[in-house]
């Protein structure tokens, strides 16, 4: 046992999920021939036989059925094992990326950038500004973050997150609208006003929660106009051309006039999280998570 290599392994495993030589080196990008040598060096250091070569492709062994069956999980095993030694060498001396939409993170992201550097010696964090959802996932996904703070639904199922606080839903109204003096208001009494979207949000079911879509009583959410940007989501709003639901510290992008802000007491909240993907250092994503929720006071439910 102590001559199989794991290259040999992966070979042999990609012949059993083909059930060809030649197939197995397309998806491992070697040639026939390095393949067979691979299976054969296995066989070799088992002591067994493995594959029957056929006209058709290759057929497996009572042995090469054992050893499919058995030597994912053993290849698996070892990528894991790879990803935590690469994760706790990256926790002691690197760099964390982390994207962000400053108007999300304003709060807390200085601070936990120095808590982060101050914690683990030889970490460099770097902040990377996004404007928008799409902004923030192309980071991660293009490999150019490793952790993001989004606002959930994020709209990808693959991407892991935990949550770091909890935001009041509030309104964005012209200082016009019937509503603009009072100190809160509920989804009932802005039934009829269209909600302006920005073109920045990830998927048709993420547009729906940020404009409350159904609303509690089954009704459709009034469609207003699609604007290129959260900005101009507010200069619509100060035009009176509809109403922006959002999270309350979005408040601070808002002109200085033209534009009131006003709790929705019976919307439901918004939660911002982390973000990350299988690529990201689990152990620095630990810390990150325990880092932000002692800024922000949150405690997980």
């Amino acid at each position: 046992m102590n001559d199989i290599e794991l290259r040999h392994l992966r070979s042999f495993l990609a012949v059993a999920r083909e059930r060809s030589l030649t197939g197995a080196g397309a998806v491992l990008h070697l040639t026939q021939q390095a393949v067979s040598a691979h299976v054969r060096h296995l066989e070799r250091a088992l002591g067994v036989a493995l594959l029957v070569r056929t006209s058709r492709g290759v057929l497996l062994t009572a042995a090469g059925e054992e050893l499919a069956a058995g030597g994912a999980a053993v290849v698996d095993d070892v990528d894991r094992l790879a990803e935590r030694v690469r994760a706790v060498a990256d926790a002691q001396a690197g760099t964390l990326r982390l994207a962000c939409c400053p108007a999300a993170t304003s709060l807390f992201a200085f601070d936990l950038a120095d808590a982060l550097e101050a914690s683990v010696p030889g970490l460099r964090v770097t902040l990377k500004a996004a404007r928008h959802p799409r902004d923030e996932l192309e980071l991660l996904t293009g490999g150019r973050a490793d952790a993001a703070f989004m606002w959930l639904p994020v709209g990808d199922g693959s991407l892991h997150h935990a949550v770091v606080r909890s935001d009041p839903r509030a309104v964005a109204v012209s200082t016009r609208h019937p509503l603009a003096d009072r100190a809160s208001v509920t989804l009932a009494e802005l039934a009829t006003d269209p909600v302006v979207r920005p073109d920045v949000l990830i998927s048709p079911d993420v547009e729906r929660f940020w404009i409350v879509d159904p609303r509690p009583d089954g009704a459709r959410a009034p469609r207003g106009p699609v604007v290129p940007l959260v900005e101009d989501c507010l200069l619509e709003v100060g035009r009176g051309r509809g109403v922006w639901f959002a999270p309350q510290p979005l408040e601070m992008l808002a002109p200085t006039g033209g534009v009131r802000w006003i709790p929705v007491k019976d919307a439901e909240r918004f939660e911002l999280a982390v973000v990350w993907t299988d690529r990201a250092p689990q152990t620095l994503v630990t810390r990150l998570i325990a880092e932000v929720r002692t800024l922000t006071g949150h405690v997980p439910r």
